[in-house]
């Protein structure tokens, strides 16, 4: 089915309230959507419709104004004609070119997460988010802010704790509608939590910040290179460098783009390789069918992933895409409808929201009778696959698409390459309870234990 629609007369928040727990029943599915002119939301489940809907209705909902004292005008939460101007700013800093420059850092930082989670080689389940959670997050300081903050383990902890509680308030905000409105929130205890998580997820930023364009002003005074010496531009030295040498950016501008990256940056690619590792751990044929390749690939070589290793490990990849199509990370999004949109065989009237559900677009009828499977060979075989490729849009889809796509699948190919070739993953993905906290979270179940190859 094409839409859903939402017709009860509360707010939107309802449109996200009843997939909380990824239960459909607070949406009415219907053929025919004619039936129902006075929904107050549509929900888009076809993947050609949610394409059409992400392409011409470029503004977020409100939902995502709740998040702008934290990201400001960042590229996820910015308004059109400043996203707009931005993410043409910011392309260049995540080509294809500039991320392969990262390479080596994903080489140390996997080799790093490997000798973390050695102390729980042996002695049962244990929760690996909390080891790919950290290390994503020195990842993403150390290439795309170009900061070390490895070893300064108070100051990411308290980040971690933050930003967790920061999309608990959100969420919270959300579902209580009479939250929406700014004068009765700001005398509410949930906006004093908000304060408290700012000062901390700010701290961070602009702690970032000052370190490096001190860095950067110092190194233009003695007339050396701008960038700080590594062998690549961190997206902090491109918007150093817009700021400084053609004022493209202030300083308030600069820290929501870096608070943008660090949440978008380290967050989702940690959940990905969570529910990945359980998946693997899960279905010992596909872990088995992986270890083939890596052996292929690299024989009993410990050495660094490349960049032409990358590109085959076709089976990796496979078993990346189909968990990210079971498990979005993003799974439902929505966008303001400033003018009527033409669907398939329906159109949406101007001034009421739209939600693109993601999760139903991965389990479309196109994807055939084994959507609700976990089946990484589909990946293999076009023929296996959907005609339509918007069908598949863990990166969400349209022009507003993900900026990090690039980076994401590099870092964590390679973070499962060491991974693999050092530990035997065991794990129940049946266990698993989801929620939805902005973004598509385990409650429980998601632990895994691992042994040494």
């Amino acid at each position: 089915m094409s839409v859903a629609l939402l017709t009860g007369k509360g707010p939107p928040s309802a449109l996200y309230a009843g997939c909380s727990s990824l239960d459909h029943s607070e949406l009415i599915f219907r053929e025919n959507p004619h039936d129902y002119p006075h929904a107050s939301c549509s929900v888009v489940t076809d993947p050609d419709d949610c394409l059409t809907v992400a392409n011409t209705c470029l503004q977020k909902d409100n939902f995502y104004n709740f998040a702008k004292p934290w990201l400001g005008e960042g590229l996820v939460t910015g308004i059109v004609p400043i996203w707009k101007h931005h993410r043409k700013l910011l392309n260049p800093a995540f080509s294809q070119l500039v991320v392969d420059g990262f390479q080596g850092v994903f080489n140390s930082q996997a080799r790093r997460l490997v000798k973390d989670m050695e102390t729980e080689v042996g002695k049962g389940p244990f929760d690996q988010w909390a080891y790919t959670k950290r290390n994503a997050l020195e990842t993403i300081c150390l290439t795309a802010l170009g900061v070390d903050f490895c070893e300064n383990s108070v100051l990411n902890s308290q980040y971690e704790h933050a930003s967790e509680q920061m999309f608990n308030v959100l969420v919270e905000r959300f579902q209580k509608f009479w939250l929406h409105s700014d004068f009765i929130y700001n005398w509410s205890s949930l906006k004093k939590k908000q304060e408290r998580c700012l000062k901390i997820l700010h701290n961070m930023s602009n702690t970032i910040l000052k370190t490096r364009k001190a860095s950067y002003l110092n190194n233009k005074k003695n007339g050396l290179e701008a960038s700080t010496g590594t062998k690549f531009k961190a997206f902090l030295d491109l918007l150093l460098e817009l700021s400084i040498e053609k004022g493209a950016f202030n300083d308030l501008e600069i820290r929501e783009q870096v608070d943008t990256m660090i949440v978008g940056g380290h967050d989702t690619s940690a959940i990905v390789l969570m529910f990945t590792l359980v998946m693997i751990g899960s279905y010992p044929k596909v872990q088995l069918r992986i270890i083939e390749e890596l052996y292929d690939i690299f024989g009993n070589d410990d050495r660094d992933v490349t960049k032409q290793d990358l590109s085959q490990l076709v089976y990796l990849e496979a078993v990346l895409k189909e968990t990210m199509r079971v498990y979005p990370i993003v799974p439902v999004t929505a966008r303001l409808l400033d003018r009527n949109v033409k669907l398939k065989n329906v159109t949406l009237t101007a001034g009421r929201t739209c939600g693109m559900f993601l999760y139903g677009v991965h389990r479309h009828a196109m994807w055939g009778p084994d959507a609700e499977e976990f089946k990484p060979e589909r990946w293999l075989d076009p023929a296996t696959l959907p005609d339509s490729p918007n069908a598949f849009a863990a990166f969400n889809m349209g022009r507003r698409i993900c900026i990090g796509k690039t980076y994401a699948y590099l870092s964590m190919k390679t973070t499962l390459v060491h991974l693999l070739r050092h530990y035997r993953v065991q794990a129940d993905h049946t266990k698993m309870v989801l929620k939805i906290d902005v973004m598509l979270k385990p409650e429980c179940g998601h632990y895994i234990s691992i042994e040494k190859r």
